[in-house]
């Protein structure tokens, strides 16, 4: 049986300059790199510049698609170090021309004033399993053997929800909001900055899909074009994500070919550890 990939290893940089790293991706990818592979390499490329300081918010753009073939490289910025906050951009440039970027401020850590939203009343990740195994059986009963090879790929990021597979949106309109319990398969490690960065790849996967319900489409939909545009995200509090965590979404708005998704990440404690929002292409080709 094949091991899942190990995100430690998947994300590492090259460092081949003071500000300038080189990041590869996995072999087994599809077409174009997944959002939050590079979402997670540029808040790592950010962090190898930053000391002593916790990243506590992220906005990027996704500006090309980008090649799985070929060796990423990550520029930084260092745009300021403060008396408390510090702040990074970083460039993701393939063949020449930017795929991505990101802004990401860090802060020394501090008390103050705490509230959150309280987590919404979700069974836990195991009342999701069976039904996520009914979804795959009933989702490799006639599909492709490229679509049964991706299925079937061991994956990093562990998702039980209770539409795994956009099978509630294929022709179905349904309520523009879904709830997942997530967590890192393969052990993370001690470092705080590792689960985070972690946290942030985790966080660009099933997004745009929330979008997608009230319209009865999904990521297999044919003529469906589907790609983040943007990608915002706040740290609140630390976590240990080979965890579960509860990443509940809902859909505000879709408009011009556009979608917009928010998102919130809760521990099993029903801490708030991070609050998520893009907007992204979803329209169907003519």
């Amino acid at each position: 049986m094949e091991t899942p990939e190990i995100l430690v290893e998947t994300l590492a940089l090259e460092r081949i300059e003071v500000n300038l790293f080189r990041g590869v991706s996995p072999d087994d990818g599809p077409g174009r790199i997944f959002g939050g592979q590079v979402i997670a390499q540029s808040l790592l490329a950010a962090y190898e510049t930053v000391e002593d300081r916790v990243c506590h918010s992220l906005h990027c753009y996704f500006i090309r698609p980008g090649d799985p073939r070929i060796p990423i490289l990550f520029e930084v910025d260092r745009s300021r170090d403060g008396g408390s906050f510090t702040t990074r951009r970083v460039i993701a440039v393939q063949n020449g021309k930017q795929i991505f970027n990101l802004a990401a401020s860090f802060q020394t850590a501090e008390d103050g004033f705490e509230h959150q939203a309280p987590m919404p009343d979700v069974k836990g990740p195991e009342a999701f399993a069976a039904e996520a195994e009914a979804q795959k059986a009933q989702m490799l009963e006639g599909a492709t053997e490229e679509m049964r090879r991706m299925m079937n790929r061991p994956r990093p990021i562990e998702m039980l929800g209770r539409d795994n597979y956009g099978m509630g949106s294929r022709g179905k309109p349904t309520e523009p909001r879904s709830d997942v319990w997530m967590r890192a398969v393969a052990p993370i490690g001690d470092s705080a900055r590792m689960h985070q960065v972690i946290l942030a790849y985790a966080s660009d996967m099933n997004l745009l899909s929330t979008a997608m319900r009230p319209h009865g489409v999904a990521w297999q939909t044919r003529g469906l074009q589907s790609a983040s545009l943007d990608h915002a995200m706040w740290f609140h509090k630390p976590s240990n994500f080979n965890d579960w965590h509860l990443y509940t979404q809902d859909s505000p708005s879709a408009s011009g070919g556009r979608g917009f998704v928010r998102g919130a990440i809760y521990d099993q404690k029903g801490e708030l550890v991070a609050s998520v929002a893009q907007e992204g292409l979803m329209r169907m080709k003519k």
